[in-house]
C-alpha cells in the first residue's frame, strides 16, 4: 500500500477510535449491578411452575402457572389464583393500560383484565396458520408487541420465530425473524432500537434491529454467549441498556451491558433449585422465578428500569 492509502486507512480507523466507546468499558465486576452483599432473598413460594413474573406500579407482583394455567398474584408469602385457569400461559408484559398480555402455548396471545381475571383471545393464528405455541414477549414504547413462537424448534432444526404486532387498531401479526433455535424470553435495549432474543437452542442472545429502528445498515448479530445450563428464558434491560437474562438450569441471572460485554453471574443460594425462568426489575430490586421450587426471589440491586416498560 501507498503512502497515501496508509495514511486514509489511518484516517478511517482515527475516525471509528473516536465513534467507538473505549474498549474498557466492557470491563465490570458483577459488584456494579447488585447492593450491599449481593444476596437473593425469598419473595414468595407459589405452584405450577411458574413463569411471567410482572410487577405493577403499586408493588404487586404477578406471575404464571405454566403448569396449573393459572394467572397468580402474589399474596403475602404466598400466590392467589385470578380468575378461571385456563391453557399453558408462559410470558406476560403489563400493557399502559395495566392489563396484563399473556403468550399462551395453547391459547395463542390473550389478554387478561387484573380486576376480574377475564381473558381475551387477541389472535391464535398469523395468516391462515395456527400458532405452533407462543413463549415470552416484550411491549416497546409504542405499544408494539414481539413475541416468540419456539415449539417445534431446537439447536438441529431451526425453525422458531419471533412475531410482532403493531400498535395500531386492526394490525394483524407479522413475521419479525425466524430461523431461530427456540427463541425465547425477549427484550429491547433502553433506546428502543434493537430487539434481544434469547436463543435457548444455541445458548446465546440474539439482536436484531427493532422497527423503530431507521438506519438500513443495521444488521442481526450475536449479542452475547452463556456458559453452562441450557439457555437463556426470560429477560429484561434496565434504564442504562444493561441485559439480564435468566440461564435456565443455571440457576442464575447473568447481566451483560449495552455493548454485551458481562459484568457477571447472580447465583441463586446454596439449596435453591436452578429451573431460573423470569426476571423484572422494579423500585431498586432485581425479581426471578425458579420453577422447580416455585420461589420468586429478589436482590437489591443499583440500578432502575425503564420508564416505558410497564
Amino acid at each position: 500500500m501507498n503512502k497515501s492509502g496508509s495514511l486514509g486507512v489511518l484516517g478511517i480507523l482515527a475516525g471509528l477510535a473516536i465513534a467507538l466507546p473505549a474498549a474498557a468499558e466492557g470491563r465490570h465486576t458483577i459488584g456494579e449491578i447488585c447492593t450491599g452483599d449481593c444476596k437473593w432473598e425469598k419473595v414468595a413460594t407459589c405452584e405450577g411452575f411458574i413463569e411471567g413474573i410482572n410487577v405493577d406500579d403499586e408493588g404487586g407482583i404477578y406471575v404464571l402457572g405454566y403448569m396449573t394455567g393459572q394467572i397468580l398474584k402474589v399474596e403475602g408469602e404466598g400466590c392467589s389464583q385470578i380468575g378461571e385457569a385456563s391453557g399453558s400461559p408462559n410470558g406476560a408484559k403489563l400493557d399502559a393500560d395495566g392489563n396484563l398480555i399473556v403468550t399462551d402455548r395453547t391459547g395463542g396471545l390473550q389478554k387478561v383484565d387484573l380486576e376480574t381475571g377475564e381473558r381475551e383471545v387477541l389472535h391464535t393464528m398469523v395468516g391462515t396458520a395456527q400458532f405452533r405455541g407462543l413463549n415470552d414477549l416484550v411491549i416497546d414504547s409504542q405499544g408494539g408487541m414481539y413475541f416468540s413462537e419456539p415449539y417445534g424448534s431446537n439447536v438441529l432444526n431451526k425453525v422458531g420465530k419471533v412475531y410482532y404486532l403493531g400498535p395500531d387498531e386492526g394490525a394483524v401479526p407479522e413475521v419479525f425473524a425466524e430461523g431461530l433455535a427456540f427463541p425465547n424470553g425477549l427484550a429491547i435495549s433502553a433506546n428502543g432500537l434493537r430487539v434481544y432474543i434469547a436463543e435457548y437452542g444455541q445458548n446465546r442472545v440474539i439482536s436484531v434491529p427493532s422497527k423503530l429502528e431507521t438506519n438500513i445498515h443495521e444488521t442481526p448479530f450475536v449479542f452475547a454467549r452463556l456458559v453452562g445450563g441450557i439457555g437463556p428464558d426470560g429477560m429484561t434491560v434496565d434504564s442504562e441498556g444493561n441485559l439480564y437474562a435468566a440461564h435456565f438450569q443455571a440457576g442464575e441471572v447473568v447481566v451483560f451491558d449495552r455493548l454485551g460485554f458481562p459484568y457477571g453471574a447472580l447465583p441463586l443460594p446454596e439449596g435453591a433449585q436452578s429451573f431460573t425462568t423470569n426476571v423484572a426489575i422494579h423500585d431498586g430490586y432485581l425479581y426471578l422465578t425458579e420453577a422447580l421450587q416455585n420461589v420468586i426471589w429478589r436482590m437489591p440491586i443499583s440500578k432502575q428500569k425503564l420508564k416505558w416498560d410497564q
